[in-house]
């Protein structure tokens, strides 16, 4: 696997507040990565550094350069999407086309201009005159057309509605996703873009707490439903995370077999989002949480 990112050991910290401790991942290339962590997990910090937006300390790669020494270079190579509207309100929808041709040399005016003709914005509209929908829109299509590598996304439909939360996703999968390009990208609407991650990276107090591919997630972790009568059963095979659910107990496990679990309940694989429930709960945050 072709490494776009390489972190080892990265650690940032705010006075006296850890924000990033000891963070190792590896992102391949033409991969789809969640980072998936609670309000003040680390993420925005680890993308920052990423990007070469903050100082940390730790090794980091990302497309074979060290973002705090050649992150001219890597910005041509690297598009990002923020949580919030970076355009200034006065620009027009014309005038953020010829900004970023003007200073991007990989940007393809006509791939923007047609992206943007399948919505409702106008090209003599100002910023301020769009709803947050379409300023998404616009941002999405000017990053779509640069020729970028590595697309990076923190929170990019905060505060849409669902139906411009799937517009979004669609797009970016069927028009510039391909095995060349890897994504990069931060929500907290795990369930909308699960099906669409080839990988995972749960962060939390700024400790990743899960890296994996989507695809062996089912060989490591199941959930069990279980019957009333087995409920004493299945704790004793130590699940890492319990809850009841409309008066039925719901049990996950890790390095369980079906072949274990399917005489005490129903068996099957967790979602994501419940993953990430469940790893959060049952790990620092929880136990703080638990022993307030």
């Amino acid at each position: 696997m072709t490494a776009v990112i390489e972190a080892r050991g990265l650690r940032k910290h705010y006075h006296a507040t850890p924000a990033l401790e000891d963070v190792s991942f590896t992102v391949g290339a033409g991969r789809i990565v969640g980072l998936i962590g609670p309000n003040g997990a680390g993420k925005t910090t680890a993308l920052k550094a990423i990007l070469g937006l903050t100082h940390f300390q730790g090794e980091l790669r990302v497309l074979g350069l060290d973002p705090r020494s050649r992150r001219d270079e890597l910005m041509r190579e690297v598009s990002f999407i923020a949580d919030v509207a970076v355009l200034p309100r006065w620009l027009r929808v014309g005038q953020a086309l010829d900004l970023v041709e003007g200073v991007h040399t990989r940007f393809n005016r006509a791939r923007a201009m047609e992206f943007l003709r399948r919505t409702d914005i106008r090209m003599r509209s100002r910023v301020r005159e769009l709803s947050k929908g379409m300023v998404t829109q616009l941002h999405l299509a000017l990053t779509l057309a640069i020729d970028a590598r590595l697309l990076v996304l923190d929170e990019p439909t905060l505060g849409l509605d669902l139906l411009y939360r799937r517009q979004f996703y669609d797009t970016l999968v069927n028009d510039y996703f391909d095995k060349e390009r890897t994504i990069l990208v931060t929500t907290h609407q795990v369930e909308e873009i699960e099906n669409l991650l080839t990988d995972v990276i749960f962060i939390d107090h700024g400790r990743v707490v899960l890296d994996s591919p989507v695809e062996t997630l089912a060989e490591r972790y199941l959930q069990l439903t279980v019957t009333p009568e087995n409920t004493l059963g299945a704790r004793a095979l130590q699940p890492f995370y319990e809850r009841e659910v409309f008066g039925r107990v719901v049990m996950i496990f890790e390095g369980r077999t079906s072949a274990e679990l399917a005489p005490l309940g129903e068996v099957r694989a967790p979602s994501i989002a419940d993953l990430f429930v469940a790893k959060m709960e049952s790990g620092p945050r929880g136990d703080r949480k638990e022993a307030a």
